[in-house]
């Protein structure tokens, strides 16, 4: 029940964070200069925490950074394509290829290369969150800043499977709290290096922007150290569904909060997803 619990502490913070990534986007514009800078002031914010997680120690192999060189390059191309869409396509249509991608590839990676388990109840449990996560999907006609939510679906989806292949490798690495500051660190210089090619974004930042880019940080960098936790003992192809059914329901607690009336199909998707969730607890 302990990685449960990591998960579930885990779920709550990938909640918050897409209140703090729109934050961002209204205060900015969607260039990818924006983009760029929200990486690197985000993966910034995290550092600090995790090497006091770390007790300030890092090691580093070699294997360990090659992963977090690809890690980087991949958070790079979430954020670009999350800054991208968001200015296109509604929270909730980005927020179904986000949470697809973060369930169905690391859920196929874990049964076609790690060996693990299918299993009726396992591909039951998968079917109900997918529907959960499908049933919120809003304004089907508009096809504008589908490609970008392409790649969200993408570069989130790659983000597990990473982690996956970094915990389940045999070679000499460091620790998951290392690897996870090393991640941030090699995310920082690639955006850091791309902020000073590019021009400055036409839209001076805000204080509620640099504040929503800290928090957001924090919160990514804190939920994916835990995410990789619970992974040495918790398979992907359960891992990542939870999540994914996790976010929807704290997506809505979130909104229920800010005084935001949930649609009929949101009341749905949080139901299919709590009964999937429940369900992941007995695979």
């Amino acid at each position: 029940m302990l990685y449960y619990g990591m998960l579930s502490a885990a779920v709550v913070m990938f909640g918050v964070q897409f209140f703090f990534n729109q934050i961002f986007e209204k205060e900015s514009d969607s260039s990818s200069a924006s983009a760029f800078v929200f990486t690197l002031g985000s993966s910034l914010a995290g550092i600090p925490v995790l090497l006091i997680i770390n007790g300030l120690k890092l090691e580093l192999t070699l294997f360990s950074v090659l992963m977090a060189v690809v890690s980087g390059l991949d958070s790079m191309l979430f954020m670009v394509c999350s800054i991208k869409a968001l200015g296109k396509v509604n929270l909730s249509r980005y927020s179904v290829f986000s949470m697809l991608g973060g369930m169905i590839l690391p859920f196929v990676a874990g049964i076609a290369f790690f060996h693990e388990k299918a299993g009726i109840g396992k591909l039951l449990c998968f079917a109900v969150i997918f529907a959960a996560v499908i049933v919120t999907v809003r304004d089907r006609k508009n096809r504008a800043g589908m490609k970008y939510c392409w790649g969200v679906f993408l570069a989130n989806g790659l983000s597990g499977v990473i982690s996956t292949v970094f915990q389940n490798a045999q070679y000499s690495k460091c620790n998951e709290a290392q690897f996870s500051v090393l991640c941030a660190a090699v995310t920082a210089v690639f955006a850091f290096t791309a902020v000073l090619i590019l021009k400055k974004p036409q839209k001076k930042l805000t204080a509620k922007a640099y504040i929503s880019m800290g928090a957001y940080g924090i919160l990514n960098r804190l939920g994916n150290y835990l995410l990789l936790l619970a992974l040495a003992n918790l398979s992907a192809s359960v891992q990542y569904p939870f999540v994914t059914g996790g976010v929807i329901i704290v997506s809505t607690l979130i909104g229920l909060l800010a005084g935001q009336k949930p649609s009929k199909e949101e009341i749905a998707s949080v139901l299919l997803a709590f009964a999937g969730v429940v369900m992941l607890m007995f695979v």
